[in-house]
Order: structure tokens, then C-alpha cells, then sequence
């Protein structure tokens, strides 16, 4: 066994729309990895859609919500990894690696130390490889707004610059340079729809990560950054048009404080539509052949800085006769 008996852990971090799940989806087909793999998710609030994806490719995934595991939920986080560990050991559920997605504006920093420092964690796990995603085409703009993205920089063993195909020569070249100057010993590895050599989260790192974690600055604090989500379910299937007409007039007048938008829609098919979007870029919507689970129910997902959600609400309802449904507001909340 690698590690001394102790089992791997994986981190996979990045700014919101940057494709960590892209990433995880496509890493997960290997069959190796597939099998030996436990999968934690983090997302925002009530309702998660990620987990969803990573069932497909991986059965034991885990979804740790309502908050931020580099803020508020680090003792969930603790919790998970022990309750796998006990699992393991009774021969329920054996795993070799454990991959944590963590939310888009984590500071990993935190995570790392919880891991490192827990009196049981620190003996049974070690975390092998941290792996940044950054958004070749947006990645300039997270920079400027997101603080978090220098954390998530500075401590990756590899940055999987994604999203190349539809960054110009001279994004690529901008945010190429960022992440040189942030982080010169990382190895940077470009990706289209997440393709990349699926053994990148095996390699050992010989970095002394506590070292790394003390030269750091503070943790990023997340305070007044007026950050709120809200979520959506509608009663019906919508009208796939309709709905295409209201979210590009929203993108239109608030695209650059849109930082997510997310969703699983029933647009009358046998599988849901999966919408994936960030700021203004709304990518190719995925038709899946079926549900990834027995909930059948929509979800839509907004993430924005410096927005009324009220707005977005009140927009989307006034809109609703034309979506041919009903839409019920799930969560409506302030992050941070």
C-alpha cells in the first residue's frame, strides 16, 4: 500500500465555472481510479446539482452542503473522512484515494490544514496532489474579483488550465503569465471538455504543504463580499426557448456579476438539459439521455456578487407565463 498505509487524498479547487466537475467527470471514467475512489463534493446551500454529475462516473460521491468547507463546514469535512475510514476498515466500502471538490470560492488553505493538523486525519491520510482548475477565458476577470483564486493558485501542484478553445491567443498568454508568477513550480496542463491524462491525481508530491500553508497570507475572509445565491424548481417542464430568450437578457444587462449559473431542466425530454454558465458565457447545454437520479425535479442555480436576487426572482416569475410553468423559489440566501 502507497503512503505507508495511509490513504491519498486529492483536492480539486478552482474558481465557480472553471470546470473542476468537467474535469472530475472525465477522470472518473478510468476504470482504476473509478473503482478505489470515495468522492466528497462541496457545494453552496440546500441545493447541489454537482454530485448529480460525478453519481454518473462514480457511485460513492458525497455531498457536504450549506456551506463552505474552507469556512463553516470543516468539521463536517472531518466527519466525512473518518466515516470513510470506518468503512473502509470494515470492509463495507474499501477505497484507496478520496478526491474533495470544493466549492468555487474556497480558500484551500484551510482545507489542507484541517486535514494536516486533525490528531486522527493527519495518521491516516495524506494529501498526495492538489490540482487548481483555471478558467483560461475568465480567468483574467476572477483575478481582479475573486481573491480566492490566488490561494487556490499558490497551493496547487498542477493547474489544469481549461476552457482554451475559446480563449483568444492573447487571454491564453495573460493568464498564463498570472500563473507563472504566482506559482513557477506548478505544472500546467491545458484541457478542452476536461480531457486530460486521468492518472494527474496519482502523483506524489514531496512538498511540505504545512510549510507552504504558514508563508501564505491569511485565509481568505469572504466578509461583506456580498455574494448570494438562489435556486429555483419548477413544477413543470419548461419551454426551452422561452427560457433561453429570458436568461440571455439577464447575462445581457448583469453578465459580469453572474458569477454562476447552474441548472438540470426538464425541457420535456427523456433526460434533463444541463446548463453551465459563467458571467456572460453560457456553454453548449449537455442533453443527458436520462436522469442521473430518481429526482426528476428541475433546479436552476444563480450565484452573483453585487446583485438583488429579489431581482432575479421577481424577473424570472414575472416571465414564468411563457416558460409554461411554474417557478417556486427554493433558497435565497447571502453567501457571504
Amino acid at each position: 500500500m502507497k503512503h505507508h498505509g495511509k490513504k491519498a487524498i486529492t483536492i480539486v479547487t478552482g474558481c465557480l465555472g472553471s470546470g473542476k466537475t468537467t474535469l472530475l467527470q472525465h477522470i472518473l471514467k478510468e476504470p482504476s481510479i473509478n473503482n478505489n475512489t470515495a468522492v466528497i463534493v462541496n457545494e453552496y446551500g440546500k441545493i447541489g446539482l454537482d454530485h448529480h454529475l460525478l453519481r454518473q462516473a462514480e457511485e460513492r460521491t458525497i455531498l457536504l452542503k450549506g456551506g463552505c468547507i474552507c469556512c463553516n463546514s470543516r468539521a463536517d469535512l472531518e466527519e466525512e473522512l473518518k466515516e470513510l475510514l470506518y468503512e473502509d476498515e470494515s470492509g463495507e466500502a474499501p477505497f484507496e484515494r478520496v478526491v474533495i471538490e470544493t466549492t468555487g470560492m474556497a480558500d484551500p488553505s484551510p482545507i489542507l490544514f484541517t486535514v494536516l493538523t486533525n490528531p486522527l486525519l493527519q495518521h491516516r491520510y495524506i494529501v498526495d496532489c492538489v490540482i487548481t482548475t483555471v478558467d483560461a477565458k475568465n480567468g483574467m476577470l476572477q483575478l481582479r474579483n475573486n481573491p480566492e483564486i490566488i490561494k487556490q493558485i499558490t497551493v496547487a501542484d498542477k493547474i489544469v488550465l481549461t476552457k482554451t478553445d475559446i480563449c483568444s491567443p492573447e487571454e491564453h498568454d495573460a493568464i498564463l503569465t498570472h500563473i507563472q508568477s504566482l506559482n513557477p513550480s506548478c505544472v500546467i496542463i491545458l484541457a478542452v471538455h476536461g480531457k486530460v491524462d486521468p492518472f494527474i491525481i496519482q502523483e506524489t508530491s514531496n512538498v511540505d504543504r504545512l510549510k507552504v500553508i504558514h508563508s501564505l497570507p491569511s485565509p481568505v475572509t469572504h466578509t461583506n463580499s456580498n455574494v448570494s445565491s438562489i435556486s429555483f424548481s419548477f413544477s413543470q417542464p419548461l419551454d426551452w426557448t422561452a427560457f433561453g430568450l429570458w436568461l440571455s437578457m439577464l447575462l445581457h444587462a448583469n453578465g459580469e456579476n453572474i458569477m454562476r449559473v447552474k441548472g438540470m431542466l426538464d425541457v420535456g425530454e427523456n433526460g434533463p438539459v444541463v446548463l453551465n454558465g459563467v458571467q456572460h458565457i453560457i456553454h453548449p447545454p449537455q442533453h443527458l439521455e436520462q436522469w442521473p437520479s430518481l429526482n426528476q425535479e428541475s433546479y436552476l442555480i444563480f450565484i452573483v456578487r453585487d446583485i438583488d436576487t429579489a431581482l432575479i426572482e421577481r424577473s424570472l416569475k414575472t416571465f414564468q407565463q411563457f416558460l409554461h410553468t411554474v417557478v417556486k423559489t427554493c433558497e435565497l440566501s447571502t453567501i457571504y
